[in-house]
């Protein structure tokens, strides 16, 4: 076993929405050691611009890394639309992933085995809007190309 197969995965979110994520990740990786921070005291993100976002998100990560993780998941659709790049480059190569691209898969999957589902139908977002971009763009990609996988 290597030395950061024993270290914990970081979890962050604005605030407690992220908890989902943790349940999720323990459910499904149950023996990986878990790390969550939840920036409940500068919530929410969304109605903060995007140059604050980054900057809380960078702050929020650099604890994380501060107490020694193998991985950062984003768990704030916020956070990861204004931040994943930034976060991703600042912290290379520790991997980043957030929850936007997981999220599309998922909502195109449950809503293309609905019945009645067709593209051009399509799906409804409503979501605050430094989000949506980045949601629609994902789940668009997904529409036209099911192997899409961003790298």
């Amino acid at each position: 076993m290597t030395a950061t197969a024993t270290l914990p995965i970081g979890i962050f979110d604005s605030g407690v929405g992220g908890l989902t994520v943790l349940r999720a990740i323990t459910e499904r990786l149950p023996d990986e050691h878990l790390l969550y921070l939840g920036d409940t005291a500068r919530l929410p993100y969304g109605t903060k611009g995007p140059d604050t976002i980054v900057r809380y998100t960078q702050q929020a990560a650099s604890k994380l890394v501060e107490r020694g993780v193998k991985m950062l998941v984003v768990a704030c659709n916020t956070a990861t639309a204004a931040a994943l790049p930034t976060l991703q480059q600042h912290f290379a190569p520790l991997p980043v992933i957030g929850v936007i691209e997981p999220g599309a898969a998922a909502a195109v999957k449950a809503s293309r085995n609905a019945p009645g589902f067709n593209t051009s139908t399509g799906l409804v977002i409503a979501i605050v809007p430094i989000v949506v971009n980045a949601i629609t763009l994902h789940i668009v990609l997904y529409l036209l190309n099911p192997g899409y996988a961003q790298t």
